[in-house]
């Protein structure tokens, strides 16, 4: 030890290096697992609240949807890479129209299309709208006098058309959660059904092609149950079809019609009219003779269609699905085979009280939509709305809604579901224990456990000013909801001093251009009708008793 500093190799300096240099590897090898295995302050969940001004910054641009007072979603998804779908949950009195529908329709910076119970928005909003060079569009259920033309056969293109009208027809007017026994009286109206529209759309004049004047071609598909062989006028027209056109579809779908016996027959056409008797209604014969809606211009200029349902009747609510079923396949069909692309103009369906009509297929166009240029806004009370209404596949809303805001309400699943959404945060917990006695003794112990960001009933009581968000990618808000006085262009509404707006709409003449198809001198007399045949008439057996047929004498 006299030379401490003097280095010297030994026989043993080669291995001891060896040994020295894994040691510290391997330190190095368990530090870095260690440190890639734990997550200090992590450890039972990372959920936090993120400020309303930084998610602000991630996503805010010069054009937006308004979500919160303090937050907006850009137009333009090309730079924040979200859909604009938002799902907004609030029950009763949540503010869901004075928040969010109205101050979104007074940004004017998309062309919309709008449910409207009440026509509450179109009295406060449709001033300002005409007032920025917005062509706007009316189907008023409550007024009908009031109400812009909707003629869906208009929007019938070709045979797929017509078939998928009677699809979203038959699905629109079948009762919410009603359950089929026997599928066969459904089918057996659609081939009717299809028949009958592909008829008029292939045959007669274009003032003939609207739903009053299926309800009249009913009336001559008479059948009587005494006599099998009896050929009714529908049977003759379609007889003169097949003669010119032996491979018409609509004659096809007839024929499948026609297969039924006299009694099963008479219980479809009972059925059929029963389903479409709103149509008899001379106030709605008188809407949908004629069209004003122009759907395929959705996406090309300047435009807002408003739906206007009652709040406390459903039953004329199926001409509303029909209408955004239409805008869908017209709007899709304008990007893809006119545009190769997205739209134009932006188009927004602001779907409030989503759950009082169906919408044939809105989750297969919910998840497609975005590159067409055109985005929803799904308005329900509760999550409860949307398991009734899809069942197993109810998860597909919120899913391709990138946007969820919660506005509040009174329904535990739902609180349920945004707890669950908020997830959990690591918190620091601290005990005390207490003995008492001759050797009694106090101590405090420091741990860490996992708690709901907010639980389900602290989502419950919520303050009604606020709202909570969620932006896919980003920390859920906690946030004032947007006030619907502060926006700049609340002087043009009813609810800063406005003037209502009163939709006026003149009625078209109607130009009455070909031959009638049912003219009343080219009916077939009474003779003609007993002694004409029925060619290609097949008997099948009948099939099982319809339910409400009538009995047989």
């Amino acid at each position: 030890m006299e030379h401490p500093f003097r280095i010297q190799w030994t026989n043993h300096s080669l291995v001891t290096i060896l040994v020295c240099t894994g040691a510290y590897i391997m330190g190095i090898c368990l530090y870095a697992d260690q440190q890639g295995r734990t997550r200090d302050g992590e450890e039972h969940g990372s959920a936090a609240w993120a400020s309303p001004r930084q998610v602000n910054a991630m996503f805010a641009q010069k054009q937006n949807k308004l979500l919160t007072k303090n937050v907006r979603l850009g137009l333009d998804t090309h730079k924040h890479r979200r859909s604009l779908n938002v799902l907004v949950i609030g029950g009763s009195g949540a503010g869901k129209s004075r928040t969010y529908v109205k101050p979104n329709i007074l940004e004017a910076n998309t062309n919309y299309v709008i449910t409207d119970p009440k026509s509450e928005v179109l009295l406060a909003t449709g001033g300002y709208l005409k007032s920025k060079g917005y062509d706007i569009r009316v189907l008023n259920l409550v007024n009908l006098e009031q109400s812009d033309g909707y003629n869906p056969f208009r929007y019938v293109r070709d045979e797929k058309d017509a078939l998928r009208l009677v699809n979203n027809l038959i699905q629109a007017t079948t009762p919410k959660g009603s359950h089929e026994s026997d599928p066969f009286w459904t089918k057996a109206e659609t081939a009717l059904l299809q028949a009958i529209i592909l008829m008029l759309w292939q045959e007669a004049p274009e003032y003939e092609q609207n739903f009053s004047m299926v309800m009249r071609v009913l009336e001559y598909a008479e059948v009587k149950e005494e006599d099998e062989e009896y050929i009714s006028p529908l049977d003759l027209l379609f007889q003169a079809i097949e003669r010119e056109k032996p491979d018409s579809v609509a004659v096809r779908q007839y024929k499948v019609f026609k297969m039924a016996a006299g009694k099963t027959s008479k219980s479809i056409l009972v059925s059929t009219a029963v389903r479409l008797a709103s149509f008899n209604l001379p106030q709605i014969k008188a809407i949908t003779d004629h069209d004003d809606m122009d759907l395929y211009t959705l996406g090309e200029k300047k435009c807002a269609l408003y739906a206007v349902i009652p709040d406390n009747d459903n039953s004329l609510n199926f001409l509303v699905s029909l209408l955004y079923a239409q805008a869908f396949q017209a709007l899709y069909y304008s990007a893809d085979q006119i545009h190769h692309g997205p739209l134009p103009c932006h188009v927004h369906f602001i779907l409030d009280e989503f759950a009082a009509m169906p919408l044939p297929g809105f989750t297969r166009e919910l998840a497609t939509m975005r590159s067409r240029n055109i985005s929803a806004s799904t308005i329900i009370q509760n999550m409860a709305q949307i398991k009734e209404l899809f069942k197993d596949s109810w998860e597909t809303i919120p899913g391709n809604s990138d946007t969820i805001l919660y506005l509040g309400g009174n329904e535990s699943s739902t609180h349920k579901y945004i707890s669950e959404a908020l997830g959990k945060a690591t918190i620091d917990t601290r005990t005390h224990g207490q003995t008492k006695g001759k050797s009694g003794s106090y101590s405090t112990n420091f741990q860490m456990s996992g708690r709901e960001l907010l639980t389900p009933d602290e989502v419950r009581g919520l303050d009604n000013r606020y709202a909570i968000l969620f932006i896919r990618g980003a920390k859920p808000v906690m946030d004032l909801k947007y006030e619907l006085t502060d926006h700049p262009a609340i002087r043009y509404t009813v609810d800063g001093g406005g003037p209502p707006y009163i939709h006026h709409q003149e009625k078209p003449e109607l130009k009455f251009q070909g031959e009638p198809l049912f003219a009343p001198e080219t009916e077939p007399s009474d003779e003609e009708k007993e002694t004409a045949t029925y060619e290609d008439h097949e008997e099948v057996p009948e099939a099982p008793e319809h339910p409400g047929a009538p009995e047989e004498d």
